[in-house]
């Protein structure tokens, strides 16, 4: 069976293994590469895990709310410092789809965590 999540979808995947401070395990991680590159067996991610008030100061830390779109059991945050590309081998299950606004959250995360601005 072909995989192939796309851009947005939320899906469980095995981060297995990992080194040093990598986020591991099996866990739940947004699609945010472009569908564009559906034929390439990678998908670029951002890791999600279970979201703590202490992240409320942390713009790499993104507060996704737990509903029936998402498929999340629990309140969670998109750890944007996390971001990896996976082979599409390492995806379980499709568990929901993320807003557009969330994403667009997500995607501000990443910018303001490479120190990026349109204006350089």
């Amino acid at each position: 069976m072909t995989i192939n999540p796309k851009r947005g979808e939320i899906w469980q995947v095995n981060l297995e293994p990992t080194i040093g401070q990598e986020i591991r395990k099996k866990r739940p991680v947004v699609v945010i590469s472009s569908d564009l590159y559906s034929p390439i067996a990678l998908r670029i991610v951002i890791p999600l895990t279970t979201w703590q008030n202490k992240f409320v100061n942390r713009p790499f830390m993104v507060k996704i709310v737990q509903d029936k779109i998402n498929g999340l059991n629990q309140d969670s945050a998109g750890n944007v410092l996390q971001i990896r590309s996976l082979s599409t081998q390492r995806f379980i299950d499709k568990i929901g789809v993320v807003s557009n606004q969330v994403m667009g959250e997500l995607l501000a995360g990443l910018i303001i965590s490479i120190d990026y601005s349109i204006d350089n």
